[in-house]
């Protein structure tokens, strides 16, 4: 099934389409910015999200037309994709990052001080394929690849039962290579208490455009608030991506997806996690901290370093020890090397420690 707006299953009563007037393109929504709407916190809302790839103006801004050169009918593309593209939705290309992002929600008694907790309920397939780019002398062989300096954008499809993506071993199509898809948002976060609207592409405390793979359906990212309301923003929807999004992109595709909006009150955030820097993931077996540094190698130590403290505050575990756990037990993963601040993330086995009361 095709999703377009307002077409088939839309969970939540709280449904934001993907439109110019409930978007932003390559911004993040700062602390002057007007939300779309208010919740109360155990709110779910779900987004049609859009991907940029097919809108940017490196592939045309058409997408229809680019699409079609991958033999996708003009009714299989979406039409708020399209909608945009031909929109005067301010976007400075080279200047902006490429995301769409939505335009923030106001989560009712959110403070500073206190945690945003985003939970992704649901996350449905709005097409059924994608595309994985290299662009803009970026990626982790910058340099090397793309060959040419030219814009390289792999169309990859998805399998009959929509749960594999399917990308050519050499141009010309057959044989292909398969893949499993696990859909996720790259870009959850909250509003920065700025004045001007951050960049897209660098994730921060804020979380942002923080590319782990591991928040799937299910999954729950908590941020530190950083404006009263929180005002909350998601996009940058993904079908799979590898630890390290080495090429640029993930297999960047449309989701209409659900997100709950919880807020953890400053005391009960301090008691559950200790005092958080940074965004912290959970997932139903992983406690999962994050590092992040425009050096890899400082991403990993702040990482660590979240790791530790988080175990002291949960588990009462006496920081020495905790570092040794960790070398022992606990996996470091890259979450992403391409956009500009390096990501990693941690994934701490909840079933190894004693039941929390």
């Amino acid at each position: 099934m095709i999703l377009q707006p307002g077409v088939g299953p839309i969970r939540a009563e709280a449904y934001l389409p993907a439109e110019p007037a409930t978007l932003l393109w390559g911004r993040l929504p700062c602390a002057g910015d007007v939300p779309l709407l208010g919740v109360t916190p155990g709110t779910e809302v779900t987004f049609d999200t859009v991907s940029h790839e097919g809108l940017l103006e490196d592939q045309g801004r058409d997408p229809r037309a680019f699409f079609a050169r991958h033999g996708v009918p003009a009714g299989e593309v979406l039409d708020d994709a399209v909608a945009i593209a031909a929109s005067d939705l301010p976007h400075a290309f080279g200047v902006d990052g490429p995301h769409l992002v939505s335009r923030p929600i106001h989560v009712e008694g959110a403070r500073r001080g206190d945690l945003l907790a985003m939970t992704l309920v649901e996350a449905l397939p709005r097409v059924p394929y994608g595309v994985v780019s290299n662009r803009h002398g970026k990626g982790a062989l910058a340099g090397e690849l793309p060959a040419g300096g030219d814009t390289v954008s792999v169309f990859a499809a998805v399998s009959d039962d929509g749960t594999r993506g399917l990308m050519p071993l050499r141009d010309g199509g057959e044989p292909v290579v398969s893949f499993p898809l696990a859909p996720f948002l790259g870009v959850m976060g909250v509003a920065t208490a700025t004045p001007e609207r951050a960049h897209s592409v660098p994730p921060g405390a804020h979380g942002g455009n923080l590319d782990i793979n591991l928040l799937t359906a299910g999954a729950t990212l908590y941020l530190p608030v950083q404006v009263d309301g929180a005002l909350a923003y998601v996009g940058d929807p993904h079908f799979a991506q590898g630890g390290g999004e080495v090429s640029l992109t993930a297999m960047e595709a449309s989701l209409r997806a659900t997100v709950r909006l919880d807020v953890v009150p400053r005391e009960d955030a301090v008691h559950r996690f200790g005092e958080l820097a940074g965004p912290l993931a959970e997932t139903r077996e992983h406690l999962v901290p994050t590092g992040l540094d425009p050096d890899l190698d400082v991403a990993v130590q702040n990482c660590v370093r979240a790791a530790i403290a988080l175990l002291g505050a949960r588990y009462g575990m006496a920081p020495h020890l905790a570092y040794a756990y960790l070398s022992a037990a606990t996996d470091f993963d890259v979450s992403q090397v391409v956009d500009v601040v390096k990501g990693v993330h941690a994934r701490i086995r909840k079933s190894d420690f004693p039941r929390q009361p």
